[in-house]
């Protein structure tokens, strides 16, 4: 069956390509082994959305259409990533799309998802311009772009990408705390447009961990309380 993903404005992608089919079932690879230990597994970090006001879920969820990391090679940490950026009115950005200051979200504080350590990051990465419009810029050699990984000290790691250079304000070694703030949002490294890469998995490497399901607490999902859950692909969420 042909995968018919979402044309919002900008694609986001962190390490993969748009596939030319998908089906509509639980990602479980090989599976009921996989299935057992990934898609009924339940987050043991409490976390909670890394950001403020509505952001619009343009990637993620369980299922091969709504979560295109799920194309990446098997065993990555990206099985279960976001790609999150705002939109407003239809649109994420205003003005001129070339400029990544006519995104909405470029430039956004973000936040830590929950307490931990952080164990690597990247901060001087240069910003791409935005994809398709100038030379379609996109950095390969960095694929993360700037960076950080948050160790919570119980076999999770939490990893949040594309960050803008130089904005990251926290060290290898820090402890966070949840809500602390980590830096802004931008489009450094492989990233077609300003948004937000994030993904749960179970290493410190995100070349080489297994993703994880990652449920979130306390937080709007198209407006709706959710005490706990999973955002997906065309939802809008919110922090309560």
């Amino acid at each position: 069956m042909k995968c018919n993903l979402p044309i919002i404005y900008v694609f986001y992608f962190l390490l993969i390509s748009i596939p030319t089919s998908c089906s509509d079932t639980l990602i479980g690879d090989e599976g009921k082994l996989d299935e057992d230990t990934y898609l009924n597994y339940q987050t043991k970090t409490d976390l909670e959305l890394p950001f403020e006001e509505e952001w619009y879920v343009f990637v993620g969820g369980r299922t091969h259409s709504n979560g295109g990391h799920h194309f990446i090679t098997r065993g990555t940490g990206q099985r279960y990533a976001y790609d999150i950026a705002v939109v407003i009115d239809g649109s994420s950005f205003s003005g001129d799309s070339s400029k990544n200051e006519s995104h909405h979200c470029f430039g956004k504080r973000l936040y830590a998802p929950a307490d931990g350590k952080i164990i690597a990051l990247e901060n001087n990465i240069d910003d791409n311009y935005v994809s398709g419009t100038v030379n379609n810029d996109i950095n390969d050699s960095n694929l993360a772009g700037n960076y950080i990984i948050i160790d919570h000290l119980n076999g999770e790691y939490s990893m949040l990408a594309h960050f803008k250079k130089s904005t990251i304000t926290v060290a290898i070694g820090d402890t966070v705390v949840k809500g602390q703030e980590v830096g802004k949002a931008g489009n450094s490294g492989n990233s077609t447009g300003p948004h937000l890469h994030y993904h749960l998995q179970n290493t410190p490497s995100y070349l080489n961990g297994i993703g994880l399901p990652a449920q979130f607490t306390n937080y709007y999902e198209d407006d709706v309380l959710t005490e706990r859950g999973e955002p997906e692909r065309g939802q809008t969420v919110a922090k309560n």
